[in-house]
């Protein structure tokens, strides 16, 4: 009887020790969460041009359902051919809200990229490579005061900033500039 007594408080003070030790975590709020990984610069080329012009930059909402521009508007006057930005499967390809769409869910990633209002040129399923045309701007998108293609990114369910796509080289792409040529000999 004296034995299991012992046993009895033994594990009571155990008990105690445990929840003393972890009772500042257990009772505490949950920790921040991680913040997202960078986006990997796995763009090779614009999705219209060779450097549209940006009319309108990435604007984060405050809250999900919160005001902000969630993607880039690139200038490009309707007929003009819409690229994917990377190596892909068009994840869909059709109307939204009397829009045409295309959404690519990149290679070995967990980002999808949008591009509208675009005809597609491409369908569901579809391989795509960086730079292979997958549709064309349509007429009067209703979004910018010009003909634009509304370029967006997710991860996941989350909007992130499509220009994170793309390397510095080719979002910082500057004049070109010619060298001197050494060791070959001037005209005459």
């Amino acid at each position: 009887m004296r034995a299991r007594r012992y046993v009895q408080m033994t594990w009571a003070a155990l008990l105690g020790l445990a929840l003393t030790v972890v009772s500042p975590w257990a009772w505490a709020e949950d920790p921040p969460p991680a913040p997202d990984p960078p986006v990997p610069a796995v763009g090779r080329t614009w999705p219209v041009g060779t450097h549209p012009r940006v009319l309108r930059g990435w604007e984060p909402p405050a809250t999900v359902y919160g005001r902000g521009h969630r993607g880039v508007d690139l200038a490009a006057p309707a007929g003009t051919p819409v690229r994917a930005v990377a190596a892909g499967r068009v994840f869909f390809a059709g109307r939204v809200a009397g829009r045409g769409v295309i959404s690519v869910q990149l290679t070995d990633t967990n980002l999808r990229t949008t591009y509208e209002p675009v005809t597609a040129s491409v369908q569901k399923g579809d391989e795509v490579r960086p730079g292979e045309v997958v549709g064309t701007v349509e007429p009067g998108s209703g979004h910018c005061t010009v003909t634009c293609v509304h370029w967006g990114l997710l991860r996941g369910d989350t909007y992130v900033d499509p220009l994170a796509l793309l390397p510095p080289w080719l979002l910082h792409r500057g004049p070109s500039r010619l060298l001197p040529v050494l060791g070959v000999p001037l005209p005459s």
